[in-house]
């Protein structure tokens, strides 16, 4: 089944300074996909106001995956962690046993990033925070790992579940096929551009949800890119 979820669809939030769209339920906001799809939780589309933010407050038991769409985040966290995530990056959170941090855009300009949580495989573990820069060039034509807890996937951050968060820039006619191992879905969001997933065409900030196929293509009909989670059902 490969199902298409408008970005019309997704849940809503916003306020002064953020305006936010829910493809899961989140805190206390109903949004079509219900609370998870597998060990996906949270796929949030936020805009930040240039100079707002998260003030500090906490996480726990969760892999939360930041990726910046424009503009930048800066983060801190009650283990000392500092750094700003530019377009194109991606930090990895490991609340673990409990973790307070705070996200402000510190730029001139908005910010628009995607945060991502999926359950950890293992509740427990020790805290951490990582950031990496990936050149959107070195994603032309490819899925690339950006983030990833599986044996023998190299060059992505590390996150402590059998999942795999995958980047691509892909231009107008390009063809990609990707293959679900049993067990295993998928969900994809292009953050630009238009793309068909098999017979069911998505536009900016959709969702496509993915379950039950062994394979699947994705043609691109207008320069695209996405994200692309594989992960346990």
């Amino acid at each position: 089944m490969i199902k298409v979820i408008p970005k019309t669809a997704l849940g809503r939030f916003d306020n002064e300074w953020l305006h936010s769209r829910f493809h899961f339920s989140f805190s206390g906001v109903a949004a079509p996909m219900g609370s998870r799809f597998g060990a996906l939780r949270v796929w949030n589309d936020d805009l930040i106001r240039a100079g707002t933010g998260f003030p500090q407050h906490g996480h726990r038991d969760m892999e939360i995956i930041t990726y910046v769409r424009h503009g930048a985040i800066s983060h801190a966290d009650s283990l000392g962690n500092e750094g700003r995530t530019e377009a194109g990056s991606v930090q990895v959170m490991s609340a673990g046993t409990g973790i307070q941090h705070a996200e402000w855009n510190r730029e001139s300009v908005d910010t628009e990033l995607f945060q991502i949580w999926v359950e950890p495989d293992r509740g427990g573990l020790t805290p951490r925070w990582a950031t990496a820069d990936f050149p959107r060039g070195d994603r032309a034509g490819r899925l690339v790992p950006l983030a990833s807890g599986e044996k023998g996937v190299e060059g992505a951050l590390a996150i402590h579940q059998n999942a795999t968060l995958y980047g691509a820039q892909l231009e107008a006619g390009t063809r990609l096929r990707h293959e679900l191992a049993p067990g295993r879905v998928a969900y994809l969001v292009p953050a630009e551009g238009r793309i068909k997933v098999g017979d069911q065409a998505a536009g900016a900030r959709d969702g496509v949800a993915i379950l039950g196929e062994k394979t699947f293509e994705i043609a691109v009909e207008e320069a695209a890119e996405l994200l692309l989670f594989d992960l346990p059902a």
